[in-house]
């Protein structure tokens, strides 16, 4: 069993099939047989782990398995403290009440500019911050800090779990093997489905 780590450029999709406006996966990967763990919307960019096994896949991208994720979010304006305090202590979206979450504002990263580049508009500042979620609602950084009054210009995905964007340039790649407790934590969700299974086929 192995991973793929991918820094995801803007405008690319989190699919390997041809799509009719967005660049696909397989433009940049030709391994087989590996497919993304969870998704990362086209205008956003970072971090995508592809696997090659079914159950590391849910173990990775399942909100119950609490994979914490860090975000940057460049953000329209200068992001006030209490945004962060409301971001932290959970926004109501449309689809009910965030989790509780850390936010809190940074420097610039020293990341490469997207293409294309983010709007710029010399009346208004744009300001940086950091969010770390469990959860995975669509969308769920740009509405929350749309909530909070900051609407999100650009926003990159860092890491997950222990995975990070580290040594990854925009559109690179790197194989890595799947750790022997993420390995364990499949085995341990696959064993459970199973017994599921024969309990309900027993009754």
């Amino acid at each position: 069993m192995s991973l793929i780590l991918f820094n995801k450029p803007y405008g690319v999709i989190s699919q390997f099939s041809e799509h009719d406006k967005h660049t696909p996966l397989a433009n940049f990967i030709s391994e087989k047989n590996f497919y993304p763990a969870g998704r990362l919307d086209h205008d956003s960019e970072g971090l995508l782990i592809l696997t090659d096994e079914g159950h590391i896949q849910h173990c990775l991208s399942h909100p119950k398995f609490k994979q914490v994720k860090i975000y940057w979010a460049q953000v329209d304006g200068d992001i006030s403290d209490t945004a962060l305090s409301a971001l932290e202590k959970g926004i109501k979206l449309k689809d009910g009440l965030t989790l509780p979450a850390s936010a809190t504002r940074i420097d610039a990263p020293e990341i490469p500019p997207r293409e294309p580049p983010v709007r710029y508009r010399a009346t208004i500042p744009t300001s940086w911050c950091e969010l770390s979620i469990t959860e995975g609602k669509n969308r769920q950084v740009r509405r929350m800090t749309a909530a909070a009054g900051f609407p999100t210009l650009r926003l990159i995905r860092y890491s997950i779990g222990d995975f990070t964007l580290e040594g990854l340039a925009p559109g690179q790649w790197r194989k890595i093997p799947t750790p022997p407790s993420l390995q364990r934590q499949a085995s341990a969700l696959k064993l459970s489905k199973t017994s599921g299974k024969r309990r309900r086929y027993r009754s």
